[in-house]
């Protein structure tokens, strides 16, 4: 039992502390291979309270170990349905099965196919937290005489030190998913952090880009609140893909708005970035577009959004009572970024940008002249991209050369 003792005192001290879930997994596995356990592969799924996604598997091998992002409509397939995981979550019992005598006509095919790759038995088991949470493991081997009742008894015995790892450095990385999922990688950063409190205010100069679907009351008042849902999650997939995918954030979702950042370090960043966010909203139109001809195809109504971009400061943090905060992102940007987007209904360009944005990538940009623009003093000029977005696919051309050019960072 001596590796047993060793694999408790690492769990509770080193493990525990490593906020390294892949390493914890790694040598839980190892300690057990050493001690004689013939272990081929093993699975630990980790569920995660979260909106996008419910667990975390870790997959280890002997010679490869591999982490995967389970979602929530996982469950719902055959994947799923009738497997190991779906046994022990639904009778709270260990599973044993003998794979060496198989009836493939009947058994699930995840114990088809690890026997068609070596499997002699199969062990799935819980793990369970200090908040009772219950979480799954499973374990192969091709060992020809399978698992002995020493082998299970040693598993059994190894579960409690490997929950005192893995339970906190689950903890942390799924409150950490839970911030952004909501907040987006900057701010949550700052929250986790402890770095913005009530009260408190984080400034930055940052382009500020603003989308908003056109037509929702009509489409809330024509169809049904699943089909809303479904058009306010397709719409916002495009949005959030778009704007990740060229270094932004999503801040909030505002009703059936978005607000986004592209946070500027200094002044040699500014035309970046204007160049970034300027992009963003040309791809968040192509989503948008692919997403139309599904919903054309399904006889859906087609959804057509408007987009304002700024540049400027932007003071973000939180906001409420003691007991009750929102987060929430203030500054002139914001709200010139919302007027120009209410404008784009009336001069009748999807999206629209200020003379600042404008004038750092001018190639990108034509002027749509100047107009009074409500809640805003003096009238504004405004640009929109050039038509087709030929110049943006052409700009997009010269980022990706510049970035395949550019010197590498020295270590």
């Amino acid at each position: 039992m001596d590796h047993l003792t060793n694999l408790k005192d690492w769990m509770t001290t080193e493990g525990r502390c490593s906020d390294d879930p892949v390493k914890v997994v790694s040598y839980f596995c190892s300690t057990l291979a050493d001690a004689g356990v013939p272990i081929w592969r093993v699975n630990i799924a980790q569920s995660f309270a979260n909106p996008l996604f419910a667990a975390t598997g870790i997959v280890w091998k002997p010679e490869d170990i591999e982490v995967n992002e389970i979602t929530h409509a996982v469950r719902q397939t055959d994947s799923y349905l009738g497997s190991s995981f779906e046994y022990i979550f639904k009778h709270k019992k260990p599973l044993h099965k003998n794979l060496r005598n198989l009836n493939r006509e009947t058994e699930h095919l995840s114990y088809v196919e690890f026997a068609d790759q070596g499997g002699t038995d199969y062990y799935a088991t819980l793990l369970q937290y200090g908040d009772a949470s219950l979480h799954g493991c499973t374990f192969l081997t091709r060992d020809p005489k399978g698992f002995q009742l020493r082998h299970l008894e040693m598993i059994e015995a190894a579960l409690p030190a490997l929950s005192s790892a893995l339970e906190p450095i689950t903890m942390r990385k799924s409150s950490k998913s839970l911030l952004r999922a909501y907040l987006g990688d900057g701010p949550s950063d700052a929250v986790w952090h402890g770095t913005i409190m009530r009260g408190e205010r984080t400034t930055i100069e940052a382009v500020v880009m603003i989308s908003d679907l056109r037509g929702f009351t009509a489409l809330s008042d024509s169809t049904t609140e699943d089909c809303v849902f479904e058009a306010l999650n397709g719409y916002f997939d495009a949005v959030v893909q778009s704007v990740e995918g060229h270094g932004g954030d999503v801040l909030k979702f505002i009703g059936d708005g978005t607000l986004s950042i592209f946070p500027i370090s200094d002044n040699a960043d500014r035309a970046h970035q204007c160049r970034q966010a300027t992009l963003a909203a040309k791809d968040a139109l192509a989503g948008l577009a692919a997403l139309n001809v599904t919903r054309a195809a399904e006889d859906q109504p087609i959804l057509d959004i408007g987009i304002g971009i700024s540049f400027g400061q932007v003071s973000y943090g939180n906001i409420g009572s003691p007991g009750r905060l929102d987060f929430t992102v203030l500054g002139s940007a914001v709200n010139v970024a919302s007027r120009i987007e209410a404008l784009t209904k009336t001069v009748g360009n999807r999206v629209l940008a200020t003379a600042a944005v404008a004038h750092s990538v001018p190639e990108l940009y034509s002027s749509c002249g100047t107009h009074a623009i409500r809640g805003i003093s003096a009238p504004l000029e405004v640009f929109t991209p050039f038509d087709g977005h030929k110049a943006l696919d052409d700009t997009a051309r010269r980022e990706d050369r510049s970035a395949m050019t550019r010197p590498a960072p020295r270590s």
